[in-house]
């Protein structure tokens, strides 16, 4: 029987279908890259970049080549740029503006590695720095808003090279997505003088129906009006509307979380390509009693097609309950993935 629910931040409805997992379909195969093309972001081929703006690298080591471990470069066919000036106008009823703005992408490790699963849980941390780090330079241009972190893991996920990375992209104006969690988290926190995300917690850790992991600082879980099978949000126990204000305690938790999260959904889901987006308060506001910044993961599963983009609904063939459950249930070997390299890496700025 199908159930439709909503979401309490954003009001958005989803139908949850479990009959629409028995029809027939039609699987794409999986695209790959051939074994003998050129990695642009493996070690040594830093030239085939532009310059690092950040990199966690060897002591001995020098910018722009070999010896880093996290490596943060502009991207190199970017949506966005910082050097234009922001100008506002408008045509008629319509308003424009320049595209001023960051695109950055995060290269997660030296080597050829698909998945930021399978990398050490040290590696993981220094990614989650990296973000943290890029974000609080970049709050300083008063002309940039927000940043939206991304992850888009396989060609079916939108990932046009296969090396694990993600990405960064600083705009002018709030993502219509994110307006609508801080109106909606705002309008729940006037209306019952409470955080929405914090009642979903305790409501979530309460019944554990949707839980898949907790720990003393986060807990991963299907939400309850989830748009697409074995979506998976983690969620900071501690209040906090910005993600860069986490401290480096707090990253080191979430990097552990986010490892076995994701090797979860690896192990149970046969290696799917998948998104992920962290989403987190506006650079230009202060911190926030009724929204919290989080982690939302979509392994892409199913498609999105008509009645989806014609109505806003989303239909989802696996209730939540049953994706947690399946979850929860998955080991995660010890030393799923690399191991940790032995030598330390430091953090290095571009120079200026």
């Amino acid at each position: 029987m199908s159930d439709l629910r909503k979401d309490p931040v954003t009001g958005r409805w989803v139908i949850i279908a479990p009959d629409r997992a028995k029809r027939p379909v039609h699987h794409e195969p999986v695209f790959r890259l051939a074994s003998d093309r050129l990695d642009p972001f493996a070690e040594g081929n830093e030239g085939l970049t532009p310059p690092e703006i950040l990199a966690f690298r060897s002591s001995d080591s020098a910018p722009n080549g070999p010896g880093w471990r996290v490596r943060v470069v502009p991207n190199k066919f970017p949506a966005l740029r910082t050097d234009e000036e922001l100008k506002k106008r408008g045509v008629g009823l319509y308003d424009t503006m320049t595209g001023v703005g960051a695109h950055e992408v995060v290269i997660e490790c030296p080597h050829y590695e698909e998945s930021l699963a399978r990398l050490p849980v040290d590696n993981v941390r220094e990614v989650l720095g990296a973000y943290k780090d890029r974000l609080l330079d970049l709050k300083r241009d008063v002309r940039l808003v927000h940043a939206l972190i991304f992850k888009n893991k396989g060609a079916l996920a939108g990932a046009s090279l296969e090396h694990a990375h993600s990405q960064l992209i600083v705009t002018s104006v709030v993502p219509i997505s994110v307006w609508e969690e801080m109106t909606g988290a705002l309008e729940f926190y006037n209306y019952r003088g409470r955080c929405v995300y914090q009642d979903m917690l305790d409501q979530e850790l309460d019944s554990r129906e949707r839980v898949v992991l907790e720990t003393a600082d986060y807990a991963a879980v299907c939400p309850f009006a989830s748009r697409f099978p074995f979506e998976t949000w983690i969620i900071p126990k501690h209040h906090a509307s910005h993600y860069e204000t986490s401290s480096d305690a707090q990253i080191a938790s979430l990097a552990r979380v986010l490892k076995t999260t994701l090797s979860k959904l690896e192990l149970a889901l046969d290696d799917p390509p998948y998104n992920y987006v962290l989403h987190t308060a506006p650079f230009d506001t202060p911190e926030l009693p009724h929204y919290r910044w989080h982690l939302e993961v979509f392994p892409r599963l199913t498609r999105v097609a008509g009645f989806e983009w014609g109505s806003g609904f989303y239909i989802n063939p696996v209730p939540p309950e049953e994706a947690a459950e399946f979850l929860r249930n998955v080991d995660v070997p010890q030393n799923y993935g690399r191991a940790a390299a032995d030598e330390p890496a430091v953090k290095v700025r571009k120079a200026g």
